[in-house]
């Protein structure tokens, strides 16, 4: 009995390390030469799901580049997992130093990730605002045959063709009273998916009145997540999912869903 009892505590405590592995982030500067420095999340049972793991990559806005690390972290999906929304997924934030976001950076974050993390290589997903929103559609446009599904906030494409984007289930939501950047540059977009008939994928929001930072909140919605994660590279033709609906009024109550008194993830820098 006391060899059991000794086995099964020994066992217990393995489980208890490896658990405690998990639900932190982790900051990687300067493993990819010449790229962006940035976050990788792991969720708490990751330690049991390695290979089924989606990623979620989160491409931030102008006003958080620079060099320190930290920044990229005021808002977005990260945020929200400090204030206790449950993203079940590897969460990569990559910092952008200045200037518009390179699709070949993103990617090399991307592959030195999958090669280090254990994940489900057909349920990767993009989103960001801003500068970000540029960044989204110009990475999915550009790797549209690796991007399960994006969402792109009050930004726009720098692509000079944009209808590969007609590939990836793609969701864009701008306000209509944005001065800092203006809904026109998502509806050239939208516009020229549908004028070669190849928007069969897309889904568009135009706020009436909301400004530049009034998308912000869609990171900390559970819908948000429920939408990306429905979509799959393996999905037969790769339909948009138009059954979800996230409306500016319910935003003003997403906290309250959110888990409260949930310890924040164990911060590790490297």
């Amino acid at each position: 009995m006391k060899r059991i009892a000794t086995l099964t505590v020994l066992m217990l405590s393995f489980w208890l390390t490896a658990l405690a592995q998990y639900d932190f982030l982790t900051a990687h500067r300067g493993v990819i030469k010449g790229g962006y420095d940035f976050w990788v999340y792991t969720p708490e049972d990751y330690y049991f799901s390695q290979e089924q793991t989606p990623v979620v990559i989160f491409l931030h806005g102008a006003s958080l580049c620079g060099r320190d690390i930290n920044r990229s972290r005021r808002y977005g999906p990260l945020d929200a997992i400090v204030k206790g929304r449950d993203i079940p997924a590897l969460v990569i934030v990559p910092q952008n130093p200045g200037g518009a976001w390179s699709p070949k950076k993103i990617f090399d974050v991307l592959e030195w990730t999958r090669k280090h993390y254990p994940c489900d290589s057909t349920r990767v997903y993009v989103m960001g605002m801003s500068l970000g929103g540029y960044g989204t559609l110009d990475f999915a446009g550009t790797y549209p045959n690796r991007v399960a599904a994006a969402i792109a906030m009050c930004g726009g494409c720098s692509l000079k063709d944009v209808q590969p984007l007609g590939e990836v289930p793609l969701w864009i939501i701008h306000g209509t009273a944005d001065r800092a950047v203006s809904v026109n540059e998502s509806k050239k977009v939208v516009n020229a998916l549908k004028d070669k008939h190849n928007d069969k994928r897309l889904r568009h929001d135009w706020w009436r009145g909301a400004n530049h930072g009034a998308p912000a909140r869609v990171f900390y919605s559970k819908k948000a997540y429920e939408w990306l994660f429905s979509h799959s590279l393996t999905d037969k033709n790769r339909p948009v999912r138009h059954d979800i609906h996230i409306t500016q009024s319910e935003l003003k109550n997403v906290y309250r869903d959110m888990m409260k008194n949930v310890p924040p993830p164990e911060v590790v820098e490297e």
